[in-house]
């Protein structure tokens, strides 16, 4: 049979160890975090989960084994990352967030740089962390416009044997680090011109975190996921050496849109675990709240048909994101259509989601009480970053759509990139 949805053994022992593993580790993290008044106190509260979650192998399943890791696909990683996020998001999304500050090194670095850099996030011990240095104040979503007078606006200027980073960032994940130690590693966006389009100058650079010059300039307070911390960060002079740059100028454009398509799919099981909690919630209360009537509300046309439709968008989200993944995975990280489809369509039915059993629910939904409010805006989120899905309908679905040699059929039936030999 060509099609199987059907879990492998080796797919549904991840499945139940991941499940596990939220139940023995994650379950409280919430009741921890939550009276605490920072960011950035909440954030450090969320260690021992982080490095628990390492030791159980989640940051080196995203990292190919042939780099050291333990990664065999991303469907694989996809339903980790749903069993996890369904228990708690914010420390998953510490996690995952941690690889895609990994993604350009993963995909475009040389093996010396890989051999340099990878070992401490390989090794399943501590709490190392990496963030992608990408978004700016100023916004980010003209990253690729052609027009030098707009985009990107840090720089790396060539001087010798060095390049020279300086500007500021926004939302890079735990820039501060550890009770204010510094990730151990960031991947930085800048032009090498400032003069030339991004598609000459763009690039990435990969700077460990206790360069001189970087400065964390404060975490950023959200309504959702409270234990994630997400900061502000300035350059000033960073020097890192010339072989510390992803590829060469111009390849920015490729690297960034390739690291952030690759968590795009992730992004959609982080909305089916989110959507699949608050559907539970619903749903139990469906089943056992009577609301003084004569028996449970679940009886009612009007809340079985929204339980309906809710199910409906998770089942649908659920296994577009494992199609995206594979799609992604098959073709070496080409195939980029469904998983930017997949990020928009499953974040968005995430929030739908969740405001619906809020309407089962009622007015309890909007208390305390009841998980529904802190998981809607924990949901908020995934619309909003790894590319708000405004932009990218508008800067890569609409580029793709728009192409002379644009295929609708061929998400449908992808094809395998040959074998590097």
């Amino acid at each position: 049979m060509a099609i199987d949805f059907t879990l492998s053994p080796e797919q549904h022992r991840k499945q139940v160890e991941a499940r596990e593993f939220a139940a023995e580790h994650l379950s409280g993290i919430r009741d921890l975090i939550n009276p605490l008044p920072a960011a950035e106190e909440r954030f450090n509260a969320t260690r021992p989960a982080y490095e628990a979650a390492v030791a159980a192998g989640y940051l080196a399943e995203q990292i190919p084994e042939q780099l050291g890791g333990s990664m065999t696909s991303l469907v694989d990683l996809a339903l980790i990352a749903e069993e996890l996020i369904a228990v708690e998001s914010s420390v998953p999304l510490s996690v995952l967030s941690t690889g895609l500050g990994l993604m350009p090194l993963l995909f475009f670095g040389t093996p010396e740089q890989h051999a340099r850099f990878l070992p401490a996030f390989t090794s399943r011990r501590g709490a190392p962390l990496a963030g992608l240095a990408f978004s700016e104040p100023g916004g980010s979503a003209n990253y690729a416009n052609p027009d030098p007078s707009g985009g990107l606006s840090t720089v790396a200027r060539r001087d010798g044997s060095e390049w020279v980073i300086s500007g500021t960032k926004i939302y890079t994940p735990h820039a501060n680090g550890w009770n204010g130690a510094r990730a151990d590693l960031f991947t930085v966006a800048a032009r090498t011109d400032a003069k030339a389009s991004p598609q000459e100058s763009l690039a990435v650079f990969v700077v460990p975190g206790n360069t001189l010059g970087i400065t964390v300039e404060g975490s950023i307070e959200t309504i959702g996921q409270p234990g994630a911390e997400i900061c502000q960060v300035r350059f000033d002079d960073v020097r890192i050496p010339a072989e510390n740059i992803l590829g060469a100028p111009g390849d920015g454009i490729l690297i960034a849109e390739t690291a952030f398509s690759a968590t795009a799919g992730l992004v959609g099981a982080m909305s089916v675990g989110v959507a699949r909690a608050a559907f539970q919630i619903a749903l139990d209360f469906a089943r056992n709240e009577t609301r003084g009537g004569p028996g449970p509300v679940i009886g009612h046309q009007n809340v079985g048909t929204l339980l309906g439709d809710m199910k409906a968008k998770l089942e649908a989200s659920r296994y577009l994101t494992w199609k995206a993944c594979d799609n992604f995975g098959r073709s070496n990280g080409r195939d980029v259509e469904l998983s930017i489809i997949n990020k928009i369509f499953s974040s968005e039915n995430a929030v739908s989601i969740v405001y619906d059993a809020m309407r089962v629910v009622g007015v309890a939904a909007y208390t305390k009480r009841v998980r529904l409010g802190e998981l809607l805006n924990d949901a908020l989120a995934y619309p909003l970053f790894d590319g708000g899905n405004v932009g990218v309908r508008r800067v890569q679905l609409q580029h793709i759509l728009a192409s002379p040699n644009y295929d609708p059929l061929a998400a449908a039936a992808p094809q395998a990139e040959p074998a590097a030999t």
